[in-house]
């Protein structure tokens, strides 16, 4: 891996992969729907999709065609706290790929019949979400967790917000967060020197300084959120504070994670679905913000089932902190994650992915040697630690569903020691 700036300070992730043939190039933003207040909740998301309808110099269909008449693929996507635009194509048209990409990102236009179009399917995405129960209870989930906080607020925002933004909203937001000290350049492929200077013809004239992002931790609310809606079964999530990007116990949390539901042999899996068979869909995850985290536990099941699956649930948990995990299990995690790290990095937008975030949000990168140490020193008493400091929290809940009888006796602190 070699990092390096342009002459005007924008710093750049680079990856040599001389065996493959494919390039895969990202530009990546400080800035989600956690800088967004509660009248420009969205604005993120509305400028990521923005920048795909047109320039001076290409249409919205342009753009398409570019891509697809070179056989590479171009995207987006907005999270809490960053938004990355990327491609995918083969190393001989990285050139034309990144000129596409820099005209879309420094001058795009915004134009207003574009906006009109894009809004309204801005509103057609809102309400699949809201017609996918199992994903809008992880909206919910985030709410009941920060309230109204912003990393509690949706990504997408709401239609009330959408239509009054305007094409200066856009161009301000934009000149206060896309700036040089919240950009980072990444890519990954068959790559050579030539690159920095592609990189540094398109991006080296970007003259937009600010600061550099920062947050305030967040308070963990515990609250309980219901919503209702004719479903055939419930979505439940459970959720209590997790750890940051920049906490040591982040392979521990991985490993933690591992055991209670994140993946097929999982404890939660293998009891609730394999041996009850009270759902279909039942995990956990652990998602680590810039300072502070959440780690949830989801199942969706049938109404006259969902107490039981809460109180195994509980009850996996409860076993998990009194008891701690298994040698076995520890061991078995650690050959996962090693398995899942190794495998990742035969994708070269797996690598570019790896190398943005990384130096947007923590500015370290770790070898794979340096991360599978790492992941091999964990010891049980990590585990046991973190697992008596995760929850000592109680749950905040959200539910999708027909209604709220399950949860009417549940008690969000019943694991709190």
């Amino acid at each position: 891996m070699n990092k390096y700036t342009l002459s005007n300070g924008l710093r750049v992730v680079m990856e040599p992969i001389p065996t493959c043939r494919s390039v895969s190039f990202g530009i990546w933003i400080k800035t989600g729907s956690r800088n967004e207040g509660s009248i420009n909740n969205g604005i993120s998301h509305f400028i990521e999709h923005m920048l795909f309808k047109g320039t001076p110099n290409y249409s919205a269909r342009e753009i398409a065609e570019i891509f697809d008449g070179i056989g590479g693929n171009v995207n987006a996507f907005t999270s809490k706290e960053y938004t990355c635009y990327y491609a995918k194509m083969l190393d001989e048209h990285l050139p034309q790929a990144v000129e596409v990409l820099a005209d879309m990102f420094f001058r795009s236009e915004f134009n207003e019949q574009e906006m009109e179009k894009e809004k309204n399917v801005i509103f057609e995405e809102i309400a699949m979400y809201e017609d996918t129960p199992d994903d809008l209870v992880h909206d919910l989930i985030a709410r009941a967790s920060y309230g109204s906080h912003p990393l509690g607020a949706t990504i997408l925002g709401t239609e009330d917000n959408l239509k009054t933004m305007t094409a200066e909203d856009l161009r301000s937001y934009m000149k206060q967060h896309y700036n040089i000290e919240n950009t980072v350049l990444a890519i990954a492929g068959n790559i050579d020197d030539s690159s920095k200077e592609l990189l540094e013809k398109h991006f080296g004239s970007f003259t937009n300084s600010g600061e550099s992002t920062t947050y305030e931790e967040p308070a963990f609310l515990s609250d309980f959120i219901f919503h209702e809606k004719k479903t055939e079964q419930n979505h439940i999530c459970l959720s209590i504070p997790g750890l940051s990007l920049h906490d040591n116990n982040l392979y521990p949390m991985a490993l933690l994670n591992n055991v209670i539901g994140g993946g097929m042999s999982s404890r939660l899996f293998q009891e609730i679905r394999e041996k009850r068979g009270l759902a279909y869909s039942v995990y956990s995850y652990h998602s680590a913000h810039a300072d502070s985290g959440n780690f949830t536990v989801y199942a969706g099941t049938a109404p006259k089932q969902t107490k039981e699956v809460l109180d195994v649930t509980i009850e996996m948990l409860r076993e998990l902190i009194e008891k701690g995990m298994t040698p076995a299990e520890l061991k078995k995690g650690k050959e996962q994650l090693k398995g899942s790290l190794i495998l990742s990095l035969e994708s070269t937008s797996s690598r570019m992915n790896r190398l943005g975030k990384n130096e947007l949000m923590t500015g370290k990168h770790l070898t794979l040697d340096e991360i599978i140490a790492r992941i091999d020193s964990v010891q049980m008493d990590q585990i046991e630690s973190l697992t008596k400091q995760l929850f000592a929290t109680p749950f905040a809940v959200a539910m999708v569903g027909a209604d709220d009888n399950a949860l009417q006796g549940f008690r969000r602190n019943q694991l709190v020691l």
